[in-house]
């Protein structure tokens, strides 16, 4: 990956997944970064096993449901959802930022049609499990997109003065064969729900996370707090963008939401959401957080793996 992209790591949802985190850590999922550079995975899943496995036909099934919430005027969260190229994407447009619901709409379909011209490229992907080269130039045309948004985000600000300034986050995640890639901008989040176990795959790009990584703070303190976002498409004219993959596995869920639901989820909440149905998880997201003050836009998008 090029210096403006980062690893990408997998922390669990909290610490008390006893069950699990007592387990051969070996048997945890874990996002594997991805290097741009080498064209190849900077480390495989540990132990003789291949990190993929053979072809077994996983589908996919989603739903979702965005909200205004209860107290903005307009939503600027948007999504893209193309489940025959396996693309889900959430994007939130930056409070407080003009045209931030621009900024959102552009980048989400920006990226719907990057990968709808590389479809051939995943084809291919999807005929070759397990081949490093072929995860490898998935996390290449993920990183791609996203900084192809990014530029015309930057485009249209800079072409219509009314547009200065509009910026989004971006949470996206490319399904392929029984792997998946996510790309991470901003503090919209993807949850990975696994057995009993609920994952958090992605790290939020705020100062409070920076904070807090730096010693600052305790983890703990920023629960339920705004924090002004660290990183953003549109901001500057190249993008750092973290970047891994994850292989997938029947019953898998994964959640991908905006702030605006994230923010007023306690772990057993959430474990609770993705243990629905999809059908139901959606709106009863919606519902929870508007329940809950609803002080910004709702997205919630849920995809289950499911055996062909």
């Amino acid at each position: 990956m090029s210096r403006r992209s980062r690893r990408l790591t997998l922390t669990p949802a909290r610490a008390g997944c006893a069950e699990l985190l007592a387990a051969d850590d070996a048997a945890l999922p874990a996002l594997v970064p991805l290097d741009r550079v080498s064209g190849r995975p900077q480390r495989w899943a540990p132990g003789p096993a291949p990190y993929f496995r053979d072809e077994r036909g996983l589908r996919t099934r989603c739903a979702a449901a965005t909200d205004v919430g209860r107290q903005r005027v307009h939503n600027e969260d948007a999504l893209a959802i193309e489940p025959k190229l396996g693309l889900f994407v959430v994007c939130d447009g930056v409070g407080g930022r003009v045209s931030g619901e621009v900024a959102s709409a552009l980048a989400a379909s920006t990226i719907r049609e990057w990968v709808q011209r590389e479809a051939t490229r995943l084809a291919a992907v999807a005929r070759s499990p397990g081949d490093a080269e072929a995860v490898a130039s998935v996390g290449v045309l993920m990183h791609d997109a996203i900084q192809g948004a990014s530029r015309a985000i930057r485009g249209l600000a800079r072409s219509d003065p009314q547009h200065e300034g509009m910026c989004t986050t971006a949470t996206v995640l490319l399904i392929v064969n029984d792997f998946a890639v996510v790309g991470q901008v901003g503090d919209s989040r993807a949850y990975l729900g696994r057995g009993v176990g609920v994952y958090q795959l992605t790290e939020d790009h705020t100062l409070h996370n920076l904070q807090i990584q730096q010693g600052l703070l305790r983890p703990d303190s920023a629960r339920g707090c705004k924090s002004p976002i660290t990183r953003a498409l549109g901001r500057e004219d190249a993008v750092e963008v973290d970047i891994g993959a994850l292989p997938l596995m029947a019953g898998d869920r994964l959640l991908l939401c905006s702030d605006g639901l994230h923010e007023y989820l306690a772990d057993d909440e959430l474990r609770e959401l993705l243990r629905l149905d999809i059908r139901d998880a959606a709106p009863a997201a919606i519902q929870h957080a508007n329940a809950r003050g609803g002080r910004d836009n709702i997205t919630a998008l849920f995809v289950e793996l499911v055996a062909g």
